[in-house]
């Protein structure tokens, strides 16, 4: 007897037999500091995943351009489908997510032009006065109803035209980046829905590209590719890759590709009242509707609409999130001090509250040279006290993005007309307890976290759905309840966070 998943295999004599009764679906899900293969295993009731390859993503500087390592990038995942296809004897399907807003370029012959541009790349900076030429602001978020960041896809395209790249001029195809991988994997050019919504590009209500945008801005209607929607079963892996890594001829299956849309995907909520937080390098917080938010509140607010699964609109706010953690540790690393996240996360807990505060989403935290000196520039800008350890700059961090938080949220209830009782926390940072407390404390809501790998867990469930062993969002959603553990963490002392509130509304005005 093997027990797994509730379920009792009496009749499977071998481990071999037992396994052979699993699908397995092999997910790849890049974030901007790793990449990760994770070999998912569905009984039909629960999922198990195993990270079979984790490797680094090394985005690089050439000649004061900043670059992703595409081709780095890719022999990652070829040596991810090896270890998978020797770890399990048949790999049942393929799905790759990725961050949002970044692209590719192809020639006429189909070849890659160039490495494509990292989203943090500085030539997009003060590209706003350019594009609002070209298209009134009011207008452009009437048509595509996104949020107004630099590095958005139209943007970068923008910039391109600008310096008059030959690279853009050449170019026949636009691939956002997991549509990138899926090409490598398939030969096949489409680009999938949730990640294309990204680009400042797409109608929110026609669920297309917008002819206004591309025509006003004067892109190539034939640039953009055929959209698909999340859960699209694209075709085989080239032979290649199957006589390269010796995996069976696995079908390549577009899951909600743009990270966040995944992790959406697998947020473990019932009814509507809920909002979720994606934590990682980046914060998406947001609710799930069923049509999108273009009013002039909305783009007051900022907030954007980008594709979900099974035709919902993901309404959210991108804020910094642990990217400013990440950068300070960074920033000590090469000064010699090794601090671990848990011993930061203990040091700021043992840290004086609200000591001082950051608005996370400052231009100058984007792409600092050294984040603790951009957090001290702030602080002393805005008269408040400077950190002064380790530990007083990570609760800075962590009680600002809480109040940051807060702020998103009553956005949100204004736009939607309804309270918010819940929050989900997924991602990596619902591991972060501090930042999951604080948070339950700021908003005054329940703040339920996990699961930890919600983007690699919603792209393994899209691929489920893809393949038909999954009929709905509801029942995916009910999957992840059954499979992984959540921990529930209750507001203990709001009040004290009121004044705290008072003093970031001024950096958010």
């Amino acid at each position: 007897m093997f027990c797994l998943s509730d379920r009792c295999f009496y009749y499977y004599r071998t481990l071999d037999e037992i396994m052979a009764y699993f699908k397995n679906l092999l997910a790849f899900d890049y974030g901007a500091e790793s990449g990760r293969a994770i070999l998912g295993k569905y009984d039909g009731n629960k999922i198990l995943l195993d990270i079979v390859h984790r490797f680094p993503n090394r985005p690089i500087s050439i000649l004061g351009n900043f670059h992703w390592d595409i081709l780095d990038l890719y022999r990652e995942m070829i040596e991810g489908i090896r270890i998978a296809s020797a770890s399990s004897q048949y790999i049942d399907s393929i799905g790759v997510d990725t961050w949002g807003v970044d692209f590719a370029l192809l020639g006429k012959d189909g070849n890659l032009l160039g490495n494509p541009r990292h989203y943090r790349d500085q030539h997009t900076e003060n590209i706003f006065d350019l594009a609002f030429q070209k298209m009134p602001k009011a207008t452009l978020y009437s048509h595509t109803g996104t949020q107004f960041m630099r590095f958005n896809s139209l943007f970068q395209l923008l910039a391109m035209q600008r310096d008059q790249s030959s690279i853009l001029e050449s170019a026949r195809h636009l691939l956002f980046m997991p549509d990138l991988f899926n090409y490598f994997l398939t030969g096949i050019k489409v680009n999938e829905y949730s990640n294309a919504s990204t680009s400042q590009m797409i109608d929110p209500v026609k669920r297309n590209y917008s002819a206004e945008v591309i025509k006003a801005f004067g892109l190539p209607t034939g640039l953009m590719g055929t959209l698909v929607q999340p859960g699209t079963l694209l075709g085989p892996l080239r032979q290649q890759i199957v006589t390269d890594t010796g995996v069976n001829a696995a079908p390549v299956i577009a899951p909600a590709t743009h990270d966040t849309a995944s992790a959406v995907a697998a947020v473990p909520a019932s009814g509507s009242s809920w909002a979720y937080i994606s934590s990682g390098t980046w914060s998406l917080m947001g609710i799930e509707t069923l049509k999108p938010q273009v009013s002039e509140k909305a783009l007051a607010f900022n907030f954007t609409n980008e594709g979900g699964v099974k035709g919902t609109t993901r309404l959210l706010k991108n804020i910094m999130g642990l990217w400013l953690v990440q950068e300070c540790r960074r920033s000590w690393l090469r000064g010699g001090k090794d601090f671990g996240y848990e011993e930061l996360t203990h040091l700021a807990s043992t840290s004086t509250p609200f000591l001082s505060l950051i608005q996370p989403d400052d231009d100058s935290f984007i792409l600092p040279s050294d984040m603790p000196k951009a957090i001290t520039n702030f602080c002393s800008k805005t008269s408040q006290k400077t950190p002064d350890s380790p530990g007083a700059f990570i609760r800075c961090t962590l009680e600002s993005l809480a109040l940051k938080y807060r702020w998103v949220l009553e956005r949100l209830e204004e736009l939607s007309e309804q309270r918010i009782e819940t929050i989900h926390i997924v991602g990596g940072g619902c591991q972060n307890s501090l930042l999951c407390q604080f948070t339950a404390d700021a908003c005054n809501r329940p703040v339920v976290a996990g699961p930890v790998e919600a983007t690699a867990l919603g792209n393994v469930l899209l691929q489920a759905m893809g393949l038909g062993l999954i009929g709905s969002l509801s029942e995916a959603r009910e999957v992840v309840k059954r499979s992984f553990p959540l921990q529930v963490f209750l507001p203990e002392k709001p009040e004290a966070w009121l004044e705290p509130y008072a003093r970031m509304l001024k950096f958010l005005s």
